[in-house]
């Protein structure tokens, strides 16, 4: 059976929520931060050099990285599902969206967290950098869902999978204001209506209330 290894509030919750969606049979693993450094504990670190989530078990192989994961799950599990092939109109919208998300969202809210942590003067350069790259990720963003309920179109994929972790849980890390963009917190509104995301946030992270609203 696939193990899922799941980092309490991390990106591993995509991974949740495509076996959710999906309808798959899996293994999760709950692992805990450290209460000090909130970094990933041992016995990650020793699963992989990395140390870090998600990390997956499947007929002996092992597997990182949550986009690389959420290709192998729909190459080998999903049966056509949550995904375009070459074929469909839709394939090169998905693939861009797909890869949006770890390519250019999520490394904006990182840096943004990392500056936002150096306690720089709110005029630095740095500062206006960063968060200038971040509105603009944002911006497009906003105006994609704007023209489609979800990011490939009209149809729920997994591009929407890998993508709404940035938007939601990372601002547990970086408090990003959503309240300009108006289109991204109806998409939210739209994920929060879906029965397998409930379902695995409910699985991945007992207790905890998704941040789907426009500030944290």
């Amino acid at each position: 059976m696939l193990t899922i290894h799941h980092l309490g509030r991390s990106q591993s919750e995509r991974i949740v929520w495509l076996c959710e969606e999906l309808g798959l049979d899996y293994n999760l693993v709950h692992h805990t931060r450290d209460a000090k450094t909130m970094l990933s504990p041992p016995e990650l670190k020793a699963l992989h050099p990395l140390g870090a989530a998600p990390v997956i078990e499947d007929d002996g192989a092992l597997l990182a990285e949550s986009s690389a994961i959420v290709e192998y799950i729909l190459g080998k599990y999903g049966r056509g599902r949550l995904a375009f092939g070459p074929d469909a109109p839709e394939y090169a919208t998905y693939l861009y969206w797909l890869h949006f998300a770890n390519g250019t969202l999520q490394p904006a809210m990182g840096r943004n967290m990392i500056v936002s942590r150096l306690d720089l003067p709110a005029d630095h350069p740095m500062v206006g950098a960063m968060q200038g790259r971040l509105k603009r990720a944002l911006r497009h963003l906003d105006e994609r869902l704007a023209k489609a309920p979800y990011l490939a179109g009209e149809t729920f994929t997994a591009a929407d999978v890998m993508t709404v972790f940035s938007l939601t849980t990372m601002r547990l890390f970086y408090a990003a204001d959503l309240s300009p963009y108006p289109a991204i917190l109806a998409y939210l509104q739209r994920i929060a209506e879906r029965p397998g995301y409930s379902r695995a946030m409910d699985k991945g992270d007992p207790g905890f209330k998704p941040l789907l609203g426009a500030t944290v």
